[in-house]
């Protein structure tokens, strides 16, 4: 399982931060036809997103084009169990990608809109925030 995780970072820790606010970059479809929208904030693992990623992939029997349109580059630190408090801040234990209402996770192309809204729904299973499909085709019927 190859987990993403940043190269090199500028600092090894990092602030919780606000989750507050909607995704004004990073929301719209620019290389697939279909995508992943996320409908709340939260954080998403590179564990959770490599679960989602191979959802999709084994439905479209790798077929078609996946995108995966966020980056897990904020680390994450715990205190281990049963350690008493203080002694600064935890290690390291893993990487997360921020998300905000309305930021695209996942685009997918070169698939039928059946098979992308099936793959799709699979890997929303996957995640631990609400998600909804997206889709160009339906964009350019109505304009």
């Amino acid at each position: 399982m190859a987990l993403l995780v940043p190269s090199r970072a500028k600092f090894r820790k990092a602030f919780r931060g606000k989750r507050k606010g909607l995704a004004s970059r990073g929301n719209a479809l620019s290389f697939g036809s279909f995508g992943l929208k996320s409908e709340e904030a939260g954080w998403i693992s590179s564990r959770q997103l490599e679960a989602a990623r191979r959802a999709v992939t084994h439905y479209t029997a790798r077929g078609g084009r996946l995108w995966i349109r966020l980056f897990p580059d904020k680390p994450v630190t715990k205190h281990p169990a049963e350690a008493r408090m203080g002694s600064g801040k935890g290690v390291v234990i893993g990487y997360v990608a921020v998300v905000k209402p309305g930021s695209l996770i996942f685009e997918m192309g070169a698939v039928s809109e059946e098979v992308a809204r099936e793959a799709l729904r699979l890997a929303s299973h996957k995640l631990p925030i609400k998600t909804h499909f997206i889709s160009n085709i339906n964009l350019k019927k109505e304009s």
